[in-house]
């Protein structure tokens, strides 16, 4: 029988991997003097934080904790267009984050709303979730400030 802790944690983590390599990308294709370079290499690394931290717990339930991303996944895809669109057109590569952070942030409330997680799955998932609205937040500041 499958744990369900295990089975939400892992599947999270492949969207997060997702995220997190979206957003290490982007650190390294912006331009060295991109005042925004240094806030995706932070939001890179709050997400290898979570990943690690979820795939601690997993471990600790028994389960094998998954190390790759979900490649077809929207969130993947969004990345995808992000990094292609980031150093033509800044405004659409922000929607591009916008909608993987909404993506996340989505996700993981459905999960939430599983009642056999366990005290510690939840508060992971809600870390999780913070982190998306964070990044979401973010972008949309941003997307404002280029409507000006």
């Amino acid at each position: 029988m499958s744990n369900p802790n295990v089975d939400v944690l892992n599947d999270v983590t492949k969207t997060l991997i997702d995220s997190q390599k979206g957003y290490q990308k982007v650190f390294e294709i912006a331009d060295k003097s991109h005042v925004l370079r240094e806030k995706f290499r932070s939001l890179a690394a709050e997400r290898l934080e979570l990943i690690s931290a979820f795939q601690e717990r997993v471990s600790e339930y028994g389960g094998e904790p998954v190390t790759k991303g979900g490649v077809g996944g929207s969130l993947h895809r969004a990345w995808a267009d992000f990094t292609a669109l980031f150093q033509d057109d800044e405004k659409a590569a922000l929607e591009a984050v916008d909608d993987g952070e909404e993506h996340l942030a989505d996700k993981i409330g459905r999960e939430l709303d599983n009642e056999k997680l366990d005290a510690s799955t939840i508060e992971l998932l809600q870390r999780a979730r913070g982190s998306a609205c964070h990044g979401d937040r973010f972008a949309d500041a941003l997307i404002g400030l280029s409507d000006r």
